[in-house]
């Protein structure tokens, strides 16, 4: 396990910065249609968004996800046209990422690569989240085989420019060396009480807020602004924060917006869409 430490690097971000959106994957389209719309706002900064439909792409195309995937491009794509970005950051915004479940290490290269292709062929996704990828340094090699060969799929297809994106989804802080197997991070996946507390693997100090994404579902309203600055100090630059829980029967706290979304959105600031 890396050390842990509280971050001193002048990188950090103290609010100059501009954080953004990663959505873990919504409901289907039927159950949360404002969730699907409200990606495709303009202003909302929106990094990129992942598209499951049934742990993966699914066994044919969905008519309803197919629509969705077509509006969160178009977004993308008018504002790609538009005025510049102004930081690396936002540059990345709108995408839409197909979910690959890793489950830990545990399944076949050859299964992930078909689900791989079926998201490219249906969806036209731009990138791809590993929702269970690895940690440990035994598990690296075969995750970098796999991102080597998820990056040559995407550059033959005419879906993801610049190469797409590929965010590992460990939700805890991975051995280091799986920085360069990624764009992407996803070094927090969990409740407040925990994130409130949490510190950053000191390694973590020589890569960009790019790298790097927090996911923190139970967050209330009243400590928006001191999730920010957490993530800001710990050099995320990308969050998803909610105040649903997985208490309740709520079984992924993830699934559907925060109650304060528009307020976390104009906190934010415009993005990429705008």
């Amino acid at each position: 396990m890396p050390h842990l430490t509280a971050p001193a690097d002048a990188r950090r971000t103290a609010g100059g910065e501009q954080l953004g959106f990663g959505v873990p994957g919504y409901a289907h389209p039927l159950l949360a249609p404002a969730e699907w719309a409200g990606l495709a706002r303009p202003g909302t900064p929106l990094h990129w968004a992942v598209l499951n439909i049934a742990e993966g792409p699914g066994s044919r195309p969905d008519p309803h996800c197919l629509e969705a995937a077509g509006r969160l491009h178009n977004a993308r794509e008018r504002a790609l046209h538009g005025e510049s970005p102004d930081d690396t950051v936002r540059a990345a915004g709108g995408r839409l990422l197909g979910h690959l479940d890793l489950a830990h290490g545990e399944r076949p290269f050859e299964e992930l690569i078909a689900d791989a292709r079926s998201f490219i062929d249906w969806y036209r996704i731009g990138g791809f989240y590993l929702a269970r990828c690895p940690t440990e340094r035994a598990g690296l090699s075969a995750v970098r085989r796999l991102t080597g060969t998820l990056h040559a799929l995407l550059a033959e297809s005419d879906s993801a420019d610049d190469g797409g994106r590929l965010v590992l989804g460990h939700g805890t802080h991975p051995y280091p060396g799986y920085a360069e197997a990624a764009d992407q991070l996803v070094t927090f996946q969990g409740p407040w009480s925990d994130y409130r507390w949490s510190q950053v693997a000191e390694w973590t100090a020589d890569y960009p807020p790019e790298r790097f994404a927090h996911f923190v579902h139970g967050v209330p309203r009243t400590h928006l602004e001191e999730a920010m600055r957490i993530a800001r100090w710990q050099g995320a630059g990308t969050i998803f924060f909610t105040d649903r829980d997985d208490r309740s029967g709520q079984s992924d706290p993830f699934a559907t917006l925060p109650r304060y979304w528009d307020e976390i959105v104009s906190r934010i600031g415009p993005g990429i869409s705008e």
